[in-house]
């Protein structure tokens, strides 16, 4: 009688253990670079039966570039028929995705980069067309300027924080839900504001004011810019600057919370999923906390309000992808770095050293903030590579070693650099 007591003592504790997260192998279907190749149906049933061949699980088919428009027919959203003079002919690109991927066993994401409104190097997307009042407004060193003016910017983004912009955007996800009930994911993209110039339109102003229920003298109780000779400008950190942080985080975090609980309804066995950079240490640059709830910044980094953690929305997620988009595989090839090798281009990224700045410390960065709150695919960027696909190898091994899979982006430099090989030895190595 003792021993069965003690079996139904520990047999709760065996029952509650963690499951694994499924492994996945992910490729990306950027819209626009892949518009003219996959205009086709025999080139989308070649590339979905290469990719599977190669040992991916899982494709991402961007259907919403940061244009605004949509690769479907959609009651909400302009289509984008054409492309740089490519014309697509009319069938339905998603779900011929869906239908073809799923016959050779690969699971479909569908990706939308959500507070993009426009392309600012063609002038093209909805803030050109009509949605103009729905765009960032950003706070320079030259005073407060409408993105579309802001020209070295090629994403024109939107004003997260209005609520008529989140309406809309929600909108199209729910529409994309529910037309294709076949479809396994959803991934979103750029769900953040366009940086720290952002946003300081009198909308925010009105908005963060009412969130804190307190009037403050805006912008510069945000931040100030500070302008020397020969030297490029830098922002002052306000006295409210880690309110305006948290309050930024605190509209990304409630518009995912939107989005779970309204996609569900529609289809409750649809994935949600979320593309973010992993530099977390300076990541609330674009307003965004990916971190789990359970893991406090405050206790490390002095941009983060006690308040901060509560935004983090790792919890709502069904998996998440993390831009692992470093050249530098290891921390010590980092350190390894002259100091004219280490500028960094993508958003939201500073100039440094930090370990963090390579596949595996960017992994371990992630790993440490999400708390195993979601599976984490760590991605690449192919094109950082140049030619040396030996440097690519490695970044897959690590990605596959500290992460729950890998996510490659874009297909299309798979493609250019005719990496098939690449990619089939080191998956065929990793395959579990």
């Amino acid at each position: 009688m003792l021993k069965y007591f003690l079996f139904l003592l520990i047999l709760p504790l065996q029952t509650a253990s963690p499951q694994p997260h499924p492994i996945k192998k992910i490729i990306w279907f950027d819209a626009t670079a892949n518009f003219e190749r996959f205009r086709s149906k025999d080139s989308i049933v070649y590339y979905l039966n290469k990719i599977r061949q190669t040992g991916f699980t899982d494709v991402v088919v961007d259907i919403k570039p940061i244009t605004g428009e949509v690769l479907y027919k959609s009651s909400i959203a302009p289509q984008m028929k054409e492309w740089k003079n490519y014309v697509r002919t009319d069938f339905d690109y998603l779900g011929f995705c869906i239908e073809e991927a799923h016959k050779v066993g690969l699971k479909v994401h569908a990706s939308m980069n959500v507070f993009a409104g426009g392309h600012n190097y063609y002038n093209r997307g909805i803030v050109y067309d009509g949605k103009s009042s729905w765009q960032s407004i950003n706070y320079t060193d030259s005073g407060l300027v409408p993105i579309t003016r802001l020209k070295h910017k090629y994403s024109a983004m939107l004003n997260p924080a209005l609520p008529e912009v989140q309406e809309y955007e929600l909108s199209i996800i729910k529409e994309v839900v529910s037309k294709y009930p076949h479809l396994d994911g959803i991934i979103l993209d750029r769900v953040r504001f366009d940086g720290i110039e952002s946003d300081f339109s009198e909308r925010s102003e009105e908005i963060f004011n009412g969130f804190y229920g307190k009037e403050i003298n805006f912008p510069d109780d945000v931040i100030t810019w500070e302008k020397k000779p020969g030297l490029k400008s830098s922002y002052k950190k306000g006295k409210y600057f880690n309110e305006w942080l948290e309050w930024r985080v605190s509209v990304i975090y409630n518009f995912f919370k939107r989005t779970r609980e309204e996609i569900k309804k529609v289809n409750p066995l649809i994935s949600l999923g979320d593309y973010s950079g992993a530099w977390y240490p300076v990541y609330f640059d674009v307003g965004v906390n990916w971190a789990s709830c359970r893991y406090d910044p405050s206790e490390e980094y002095d941009w983060a309000s006690a308040g901060y953690k509560n935004y983090g929305y790792a919890e709502l997620l069904d998996l998440f992808t993390s831009g692992n988009y470093f050249y530098e595989v290891t921390k010590e090839e980092v350190a390894l770095l002259n100091d004219q090798d280490n500028k960094r281009t993508e958003a939201a990224m500073t100039e440094g050293k930090e370990y963090w700045y390579s596949v595996e410390g960017s992994t371990e960065i992630v790993n440490k903030v999400i708390m195993d709150a979601v599976p984490v695919y760590a991605g690449l960027y192919v094109d950082q590579y140049g030619n040396n696909p030996e440097q690519f190898k490695r970044a897959i091994e690590m990605c596959l070693k500290h992460s729950d899979g890998v996510m490659i982006f874009d297909i299309v430099h798979i493609i250019n650099k005719d990496w098939w090989e690449v990619l089939g030895n080191v998956m065929e190595k990793w395959n579990k």
